[in-house]
């Protein structure tokens, strides 16, 4: 039974019909190649012979209407081919970057753009002219059989050298394929480096980091380098070899059809039309070893795109479901973080009724964190559930269910752009509720004093702002459209006092408006405002209950040690 077809190989079977056109025009182009062999032949054996100028200059002007001819249809192959990889990126574009986004959730954020290189290095592939080398490589039987019917000797050159050449070809591929392909990996693996080191480029400054960094960073690039170097050495070679024995053999054929003609089996106008026919039977061959290296990356690129695609299939369309009044539940709740093998959240139970305001507190590394992405859908759960209004949410539609959340995580995030595109989640900008988000979150008159206001351009660290007020920034795009469930990963850790204040606020008017509120904190200045308390303990729940029943019990244990040390 056949195995179902890959991803990528259904999209190339998509642009089917622009290859079968390219190969009929390569139909054309090879017919319309025979032309200066004809032409030769004809010029040497009926003008010559007839010292006709008038037959000269009829062959001359036929011969340049087919050669403007022959160019107009490369022409057009090469425009089908250029189309043809356009639709081959819009087929596959979004899919990809929506699994460049899958990839980094079940990472842990460690994805790369990769990916989107590969898929420009399959589009160069389409358009180069090593594809066309493809198209036309399917005639050498045709050009060795016209080598036959012009005399028997010369088409058992054509196949000897077409063997050759091919056996070269089988060379350069075994030569060079280990050594590009660990050059291929050590090279992304160095670019994945270098980027997650920029990313942390004020650390690397200000502990003087980066002259060892950059060490390490060289002894990669070597490496690199001299695979690529050696690969290119021996690509070097068998292309210097292709090449000289193909220009020697048509020279020679030139003097074997000089031999044939003396002896009188064939005549002038065939031996040079041979020498042409043979260098055109053989070109296809020589330009495949030519860009070998190009044929070689491209698949590469090829198969680590199927590779990825069949990790993360196209996610099926689910039936939209109401819009959520913000229930959460916990059942049996067991998570593992992207990339660990310890479950972190502990099988927990919990049930969060819509209008709650809960505070989500307990030691560094409790699990809080997790839990907090895990309620948000961000990471599944390895065992158990967490349900939104009685959905799996790690299974809802996130296009649809994200307006109706709001989520400021514990490492603020801004994204290139205006601060207004940014607190409207870079979808259509409603004045109205950007305005009202920044005000519920205290920032209006923030970005007012700013230079361009609202249409002030941010970059990902924020740029011009401080902590602070990216922290606030984000609160606010975490308030953006009245969300029906907020959660908040320690969204005063940068704030100073006046910040607290505004916190406080927002918070407040979300509370009154009904929606489930979720804050982990460190400081107690929130736990005024919240209704009830979950403390975290090694990811498991430990207490769960009112805001002073909690507290209370906290109280309760911290005296305990400390009057069982005043006993003793």
């Amino acid at each position: 039974m056949r195995s179902p077809a890959s991803e990528l190989s259904q999209t190339i079977y998509h642009c089917r019909q622009s290859f079968q056109s390219a190969a009929i025009f390569s139909l054309f182009i090879n017919l319309l190649m025979l032309l200066p062999a004809i032409y030769m032949m004809q010029v040497y054996d009926r003008v010559l012979g007839s010292n006709s100028t008038s037959t000269l200059l009829m062959l001359t002007l036929l011969a340049v209407v087919l050669f403007a001819m022959l160019g107009a249809l490369e022409w057009i192959r090469s425009q089908i081919l250029i189309r043809v990889s356009a639709r081959f990126d819009v087929l596959l574009n979004e899919r990809l970057y929506k699994v460049l986004f899958r990839q980094a959730l079940v990472s842990g954020g460690k994805s790369s753009t990769q990916p989107l290189s590969d898929l420009l290095v399959l589009r160069q592939f389409l358009t180069g002219n090593g594809l066309f080398a493809f198209f036309d490589a399917p005639w050498l039987p045709v050009y060795v059989g016209l080598l036959f019917l012009f005399h028997p000797t010369f088409g058992g050159v054509a196949i000897v050298s077409a063997i050759l050449l091919i056996l070269l070809a089988i060379w350069n591929e075994r030569a060079t394929h280990d050594d590009l392909e660990q050059a291929n990996r050590v090279s992304v693996e160095s670019a994945n480096i270098t980027a997650r080191n920029l990313r942390n480029a004020e650390v690397v400054h200000a502990l003087g980091m980066l002259p060892d960094l950059m060490s390490r960073w060289q002894d990669k690039q070597q490496k690199l380098i001299m695979l690529q170097a050696v690969a290119s050495e021996k690509a070097g070679l068998i292309a210097a070899l292709s090449k000289t024995y193909r220009l020697t053999i048509q020279s020679l054929i030139l003097g074997l059809g000089a031999w044939l003609a003396i002896e009188k089996q064939i005549s002038p106008g065939v031996m040079i039309g041979g020498s042409i026919l043979l260098g055109r039977a053989l070109a296809p061959i020589d330009l495949m070893i030519g860009s070998w290296k190009q044929f070689l990356s491209a698949r590469t690129a090829y198969e680590r795109l199927n590779i990825l695609l069949a990790q993360f299939p196209v996610e099926a369309e689910r039936m939209p479901l109401p819009a959520p009044k913000g229930e959460l539940r916990a059942e049996q709740a067991v998570v593992v973080p992207p990339g660990s093998k310890i479950a972190v959240i502990k099988g927990i139970n919990f049930v969060i009724q819509p209008g709650s305001f809960v505070a989500l507190i307990g030691a560094s590394a409790s699990g809080k964190s997790t839990l907090a992405r895990t309620l948000l859908g961000i990471w599944p759960v390895a065992n158990g559930a967490v349900r939104l209004d009685g959905a799996d949410v790690s299974q809802c539609d996130r296009n649809l269910i994200g307006q109706y959340m709001g989520y400021l995580p514990q490492d603020i995030e801004l994204f290139d752009g205006s601060i207004a595109e940014n607190i409207a989640r870079f979808g259509e900008v409603d004045s109205n509720k950007v305005v009202a988000a920044a005000q519920a979150a205290s920032v209006h008159e923030m970005i007012l004093h700013l230079p361009q206001g609202y249409d002030t351009e941010i970059g990902s660290t924020g740029g011009m702002l401080s902590a602070g007020q990216r922290q606030r920034v984000g609160l606010a795009r975490a308030l953006y459209g009245e969300p029906v469930l907020v959660v908040l990963d320690e969204p005063n850790s940068n704030l100073d006092d006046q910040g607290e204040l505004a916190l406080a606020k927002a918070l407040s008017a979300l509370k009154q408006r009904g929606s489930t509120i979720i804050v982990i904190t460190h400081r107690v200045g929130i736990l005024s405002l919240v209704d009830r308390i979950m403390v975290l303990n090694e990811g498991a729940l430990v207490l769960d209950g009112a805001r002073d029943e909690v507290l209370a019990k906290l109280n309760q244990r911290q005296l305990q040690p400390a009057a069982q040390g005043a006993s003793a």
